[in-house]
């Protein structure tokens, strides 16, 4: 008889129901039991992302306007945050990807996830580009023009070009047909690896900024409102990187004006 250590082992490298598995169920030991139940849970959590991960690239098809068609995905990273860049991603993927189930939308991913992902999104993709739309352009353009222009340029960098481009929730102008859909990044698995792509990206980028300008954490924050970064704002004011058009940086700067006249 094996022992739970050995059934344990021996059930790892399992990835489908076998006569010896079903058996367990007869032995006593609750070892034995509670190992079966693992595996279950987690065969069966395999299953579901299986599942959804063929509905993402159905998903992507429905837009195809041929059978070969390329169908590329859109999407974004960091409209809301007071500092830092927009980065926006464009993926187009091969109709079978087995090494991307469980791409999902980057907000439901843990960061090491996304790190994991993203490499392989880069080693599997067709094709992928990304463009960063720095602060300065942001409040020169306003966030929805320069998240737009951002993610025309970037699907505009791909190559091969794609025939239909599937966007997050904004209307693009490309060579191509184009859709906005909303919460596109939870129903296509293209926009789900352009939303992991934009996402690593911009973490990496205020990483590196963090380094230059620590004061307001961007590391923790990544340059969204936190009362922490509020107050080294109001302390520190703002940097170079911080969009001067957003509140409540606009009225800062307006009431720091005031004083100095």
């Amino acid at each position: 008889m094996l022992t739970i250590k050995e059934i344990e082992e021996k059930l790892k490298n399992e990835h489908e129901p076998a006569e010896w598995i079903e058996e367990l169920k007869n032995d006593q030991r609750a070892g034995v039991h509670k190992a079966l139940a693992r595996w279950q849970r987690n065969y069966e959590m395999k299953e579901i992302q299986l599942q959804e991960h063929q509905e993402k690239i159905a998903f992507d098809r429905s837009y195809a306007p041929f059978t070969e068609a390329l169908v590329a995905g859109v999407d974004e990273a960091g409209r809301g945050p007071l500092a830092g860049p927009v980065v926006t991603a464009a993926v187009i993927l091969p109709v079978d990807s087995p090494e991307l189930v469980g791409l999902d939308d980057s907000k439901a991913i843990s960061k090491e996830k996304r790190e994991q992902l993203a490499k392989k999104i880069r080693q599997v993709a067709l094709a992928y580009s990304i463009h960063i739309q720095p602060a300065d352009k942001i409040d020169k353009l306003n966030i929805y023009a320069a998240t737009r222009e951002s993610m025309e340029k970037a699907v505009g960098e791909l190559a091969p070009q794609p025939d239909f481009v599937i966007a997050d929730a904004m209307s693009l102008n490309t060579n191509c047909q184009t859709a906005s859909v909303v919460k596109a990044d939870a129903k296509s698995l293209a926009v789900a690896a352009a939303s992991i792509l934009a996402k690593t990206t911009r973490d990496a980028i205020m990483d590196t900024i963090h380094n230059d300008f620590p004061m307001y954490n961007f590391t923790k924050n990544a340059g969204y409102g936190t009362t922490e970064h509020l107050s080294a704002i109001r302390e520190h004011g703002p940097c170079e990187h911080h969009r001067k058009t957003f509140e409540p940086i606009k009225s800062i700067i307006a009431d720091e004006t005031s004083i100095l006249i």
